[in-house]
């Protein structure tokens, strides 16, 4: 698969376009780190700490669908580089101005949230385009989509952790933003990012949301996200127990890079079914890697625990990006990519702000324990709606035709014109 990952880079501005977005998400991918790590530098506690996190996460969720859908009705650069640069401002903010005045930190935190660019959904929107529509090629570019934010978010802890080391938790919340604008400049000054265009919408209120399937979907992953944030701050006071903030960054690379190992295996074969029903299979196993963590045993058996529970995380959501593709509705495609971050952010917000608590009144095991719990309840949400995912939409035409679109439906279903 890694002469596949290598071929589908070679292909013109595809590198530049994966690179590009990664680093400008890297601020994204570690604020709830360094929030959590700079509100306990200033002295705050646990609580305050998830809050701050958790406020970060709830105003990313809502930025995302309407920068999402800015996006689709008026272009990637005219929205991604003006937000990227001010939620990177939102940062500065806190830095500069610390959390003894709490309304000004939560301001902070919620203006950098809202404004983070929706990158994620714009690099799906532009994959098509750049590898030509062809079904096959797009899905493995999510494949490796998955496995490239596992490397992110297997470097990211571990550079929070050394800029903070060498600078300090605001210089290292300055640097990462400063990158993560230049990332953002990098994907915008594309040529496929100045050309691209959304397909023709239906003029609809909802816009993706109309879509059971999606509705479903976003459910499922709501939980996942809340999973995640919470052992965000479970880690945190997993390492104050074993008197060594480093602990913490290697237990976030740890899982970073079991997502990454089980990303890479997922997308080294080609997967027969409906992958609706994949992905179900996917989150269930995701949900009992989960349970371990509880035991809270030694760091070196921990860090092991935790690379063992981010091993199915890049196959479900490299599914997840296909079941998107399947039940978006047309002309909402970087919409409906950032619903899926949104409802992801959501849950994890939701699990930074439940796990502080948890930690203050039941210990870390009882915050691991609600990763267990999420985990559970996000294949309950995929057991349920089965029937409503089983019925695949009519969104864009790759994820329906099995030879690829022609150029004259692909350009109709993707809005775009073709380089050649």
């Amino acid at each position: 698969m890694a002469a596949g990952y290598a071929e589908l880079l070679r292909t013109r501005h595809a590198a530049r376009l994966l690179v590009g977005t990664l680093i400008g998400r890297l601020p994204n991918a570690t604020a709830p780190i360094a929030i959590v790590l700079f509100t306990r530098a200033q002295g705050g506690s646990y609580s305050l700490a998830g809050a701050l996190a958790a406020a970060y996460g709830l105003a990313n969720a809502v930025g995302q669908p309407l920068l999402g859908r800015a996006v689709d009705l008026y272009g990637q650069p005219r929205v991604q580089l003006p937000a990227a640069v001010v939620s990177a401002l939102g940062m500065v903010w806190l830095a500069v101005s610390g959390t003894g005045s709490a309304p000004a930190a939560y301001a902070a935190v919620v203006v950098a949230g809202l404004f983070t660019p929706p990158l994620e959904g714009g690099l799906r929107a532009l994959w098509p385009g750049v590898l030509g529509g062809k079904e096959e090629r797009v899905h493995a570019a999510y494949a490796m989509d998955a496995v490239a934010q596992e490397v992110m978010f297997t470097v990211g802890p571990l550079l929070v952790t050394l800029f903070v080391a060498l600078w300090s938790p605001a210089g290292a919340m300055l640097a990462l933003n400063a990158i993560g604008v230049l990332g953002a400049l990098s994907v915008v000054a594309s040529e496929p990012s100045r050309r691209w265009r959304s397909a023709p919408r239906e003029a609809h209120w909802l816009g993706a949301l109309r879509s059971r399937g999606l509705l479903a979907l976003l459910g499922a992953f709501f939980f996942v996200g809340t999973a995640l944030g919470s052992i965000t701050v479970a880690g945190v006071a997993y390492a104050d127990d074993h008197g060594n903030q480093a602990v913490y960054g290697w237990l976030m690379a740890a899982l970073g890079l079991g997502a990454l190992i089980g990303g890479v295996f997922y997308g080294a074969r080609q997967w027969a079914g409906a992958p609706e029903r994949r992905l179900r299979m996917l989150v269930a196993l995701l949900a009992v890697c989960y349970l371990p963590l509880m035991l809270t045993p030694g760091p070196v058996a921990m860090t092991a625990l935790a690379a063992l529970s981010g091993v199915f995380l890049a196959p479900a959501l490299a599914c997840a990006f296909i079941v998107v593709d399947r039940h978006a509705p047309a002309g909402t495609v970087t919409e409906a990519f950032s619903w899926l971050v949104t409802f992801f952010g959501v849950g994890a917000a939701i699990g930074t702000a439940v796990a502080g608590p948890a930690v203050e009144l039941g210990g870390t095991a009882a915050s691991f324990g609600v990763a267990s719990a999420a985990g559970g309840a996000a294949l309950l949400v995929l057991t349920v709606t089965q029937r409503v995912l089983a019925t695949a939409g009519h969104g864009r035409a790759v994820a329906h035709s099995a030879e690829g679109p022609s150029d004259e439906a692909y350009e109709a279903s993707y809005g775009v014109r073709s380089e050649g």
